[in-house]
């Protein structure tokens, strides 16, 4: 009883995935096809990269010769953040 039903299950599965109005590609559409889509994951990839990535000043040295790198976009802090010890406590 079992084995009908399971042959009956992996014909319906290959039916269900396999496409039926498709037109048959050519290897060169199916590389040019498969080439655009890298190059589309590829620049999102990038852009997300860039949005995450904290941006930087450059580094400079002070007189006391500590090296300062600064955010380009420092997040402000709310009032109820701020420490009661001074501004580079929360450093």
């Amino acid at each position: 009883m079992k084995r009908p039903f399971l042959i009956l299950a992996i014909f319906i599965a290959q039916y269900i995935t396999t496409p039926v109005f498709s037109k048959p590609q050519t290897p060169q559409e199916q590389a040019s096809e498969l080439a655009d889509q890298g190059m589309k994951k590829l620049i999102q990839a990038l852009q997300l990269m860039l949005t995450q990535i904290p941006q930087y000043e450059a580094p400079f040295v002070n007189e006391y010769g500590d090296i300062i790198i600064r955010r380009k976009n420092p997040k402000k802090l709310r009032p109820d953040e701020q420490s009661q010890d001074g501004p580079g406590h929360n450093i």
